[in-house]
């Protein structure tokens, strides 16, 4: 292999493992894309999420990481003042946020695509004439 062969591959490898670059955590890509649909006050957040599959959600966790992403400028906040109950802080998705909530988005679509062919593999290790099973029906 030549100087520029290896350059080319290391290269090759380094684009791929950037480009499959997932969230550490699936639980912030759903908290923003909440907020990109409404904005919404912590506790409506954790009944949005729970509805979403996060069954055992920690507020306290969930408070912690709007901190965070407030911080990182992913989302911002204000207080509503109702005539019941006391001031709730609103949470509101950003710009940036939004641009996160695409690189989440294009990581998972690429995410998928690997699960999609895993699954494939997996399924005709078990049954391995079914996908040609389908192709005589078709004729």
């Amino acid at each position: 292999m030549t100087t520029n062969e290896k350059e080319t591959s290391k290269k090759n490898k380094n684009e791929t493992s950037e480009s499959i670059t997932l969230p550490k955590n699936f639980l912030v890509p759903f908290l923003l894309l909440s907020l990109k649909q409404w904005n919404m006050h912590g506790y409506k957040l954790m009944q949005v999420l729970f509805d979403l599959g996060f069954t055992t959600l920690d507020s306290s966790n969930v408070y912690r990481i709007l901190r965070q992403l407030e911080k990182e400028s992913y989302i911002k906040s204000s207080w509503e003042y109702g005539m019941e109950g006391p001031a709730k802080r609103i949470y509101s998705i950003t710009d940036a946020g939004e641009e996160y909530l695409k690189t989440c988005h294009n990581s998972f679509t690429q995410y998928n695509q690997m699960l999609q062919t895993f699954f494939s593999i997996y399924t005709n290790s078990f049954f391995p004439f079914s996908n040609s099973d389908q192709s005589f029906k078709d004729d």
